[in-house]
């Protein structure tokens, strides 16, 4: 009997002067109903100013009216698109929203062609957050990529960009923000305490709580064990069922303490109701029982520091994690005791916590921790996404300010009034379907430290620099509030030395983490120690912008 031998097909040719379009989209139905109609009109204007340099682009995909969107929302759907696409012909994603990653990465592995990710300058929804994950997803599995981003797709930026892409399938961007670090050229008591710091992690070793691995199909946030491991940090690997089940032993009466611990410290929280659209009392509860869950199965496996994901499957059983995970970051938090006992938990500091699991920023949070802490600095630190930005002036001011924003995980230390300036209000229905949340505030002017942990060619690098937080008149922070998602925590932030391009070019995450330093001199000797760290981990690092150090 002859054996079954299944007939692959030839991939289809090329055309001249033809590109062809993808757009990935979310995993969950709402988010990408929503966010359809800003995907479909900036993909008109990119069609359009690629026919103005003579190329037709073809959609790979069509819009599919049962589900109400024209997004690949699933690795499936992705790989039979990409099965109809020719390899090497030059392809274009194009992105107006959050996409996961992962469910485009199988084609783009194995694309032969020009790859062009494209975004709109937008706070509306995160396009471009979206594709400068896609982005550090490339670079970690080094698949060579060109990106480019526009308000109007009718400036000179993006025409000259995609015309040198067109013309030689590269977009070359300014990146000479950028240097290594020469660790010799530290200061000697900041490289020394870097150095011991980093000494020490590798022979005591420390525990990152992992609550289940790929939030959001963001392959660039796992660091796989043979590189996180040589840094001195090990993962315990956690479920979130097991996260609900000791939620389920945590009383109503601990969850309530912990509420009233807030609200005697000016906290607010905004609610109503109806479970489906507001803020409820139920909802706030559970979101502290998950806070004092979480403090508990990570002492019980003596974690460094914890990421709960927080996406599918949690999402559907519990409030959002966001309220526990800006709790679990501030020194100052309600407290937690070991079960049946008055044993406090992680008195006195933070417990880590790196949103999303992204694992980049957990190296990241556990150095500044150990750092901060060493120097005698509040360690509280946030990720936060580099989500939008744009240029303000005023009789004060006249620079570019990016919107530094997260769901809810920015430490209230780091806010204008601490808890008495945080506010909770309920998460967006399209993301969280059962509430909960957020803690909101607006970041306090000040000194910061900003870094990227990320994997390319196959080693852990470390971009860190400096910015200033401003603070911007209450009106235009509510009007950039309205342009992104309100219900979030907001950070007005100032890059030393590196232009919006230069960031976007080369920044390879959608996060950024950011911590304070009491005055400018104190944050470029925290910079100073955190990169001497680094380094002495085994991490590459750069540094970025008008750095004073190294």
């Amino acid at each position: 009997m002859p054996y079954a031998i299944p007939k692959v097909p030839k991939p289809k040719t090329a055309k001249p002067n033809t590109a062809y379009l993808i757009a990935n989209g979310d995993l969950r139905l709402s988010a990408n109903q929503v966010c359809w109609p800003a995907q479909e009109e900036m993909e008109q204007r990119v069609i359009a100013a690629f026919a103005k340099e003579g190329i037709k682009v073809i959609r790979a995909h069509s819009y599919d009216p049962e589900l109400k969107h024209g997004f690949i929302w699933n690795q499936r759907m992705g790989m039979d698109v990409f099965a109809n696409i020719p390899p090497d012909a030059p392809l274009i994603v194009a992105e107006a929203v959050w996409q996961y990653s992962y469910h485009i990465l199988p084609g783009l592995r194995d694309h032969r062609g020009p790859i062009l990710t494209v975004a709109n300058w937008s706070g509306q929804w995160p396009g471009l957050v979206g594709m400068l994950n896609l982005n550090g997803s490339l670079t970690k599995m080094g698949v060579k990529y060109s990106t480019i981003w526009s308000e109007t797709f009718e400036d000179d930026f993006f025409r000259k960009g995609i015309r040198q892409w067109v013309r030689t399938g590269r977009i070359k961007h300014d990146t000479s923000h950028v240097r290594p670090l020469n660790l010799e050229r530290l200061p000697a008591a900041e490289r020394k305490l870097g150095l011991a710091l980093a000494e020490y992690l590798k022979r005591r070793k420390a525990i990152i709580g992992v609550f289940d691995e790929g939030c959001m199909g963001m392959y660039n946030a796992i660091i796989d064990d043979e590189l996180l491991n040589p840094t001195g940090i090990y993962k315990e690997r956690l479920s979130q069922s097991a996260l609900v089940a000791e939620m389920r032993n945590v009383s109503d009466e601990e969850a309530d303490a912990a509420r009233r611990w807030l609200e005697e410290r000016g906290m607010t929280f905004k609610t109503g109701t109806d479970e489906a659209t507001e803020l409820t009392d139920w909802q706030i509860r559970e979101q502290l029982k998950m806070y004092i869950a979480a403090v508990r199965i990570a002492a019980d496996f003596s974690c460094d520091a914890i990421g709960i994901q927080y996406q599918q499957g949690l999402k559907d059983m519990t409030p959002a994690s966001d309220l526990a995970e800006g709790l679990l970051n501030n020194a100052e938090r309600p407290p937690v005791y070991r079960r049946g006992t008055r044993e406090e938990l992680y008195p006195g500091r933070p417990l880590p916590h790196f949103n999303e699991v992204d694992e980049g920023a957990a190296v990241d949070a556990l150095v500044t921790n150990w750092v901060w802490t060493a120097m005698g600095f509040d360690p509280a630190t946030t990720l936060h996404d580099l989500r939008y930005g744009e240029h303000y002036k005023d009789d004060k001011l006249d620079a570019f300010v990016w919107v530094f924003e997260i769901s809810g995980a920015a430490p209230p230390s780091h806010f204008i009034g601490g808890y008495a300036g945080a506010v909770s209000e309920r998460q967006p229905p399209m993301y969280f379907r059962l509430g909960g949340g957020t803690l909101k505030g607006v970041s306090k002017p000040g000194e910061i430290v900003w870094s990227r942990v990320f994997i390319e060619n196959g080693e852990l690098h470390a971009d860190i620099g400096r910015a200033t937080v401003v603070e911007l008149p209450r009106e235009e922070t509510e009007r950039r509030w309205q342009m992104t998602t309100p219900q979030w925590p907001i950070m007005h932030a100032v890059l030393h030395g590196v232009t919006r391009n230069q960031m976007m070019a080369r920044h390879k995450s959608n996060h950024i983490q950011v911590a304070y330093a009491p005055d400018a001199r104190s944050a470029d000797k925290a910079l100073a120690a955190k990169a001497a760290m680094f380094a002495g981990m085994g991490i590459k690092v750069h540094l970025c912008g008008d750095v004073k150090v190294g």
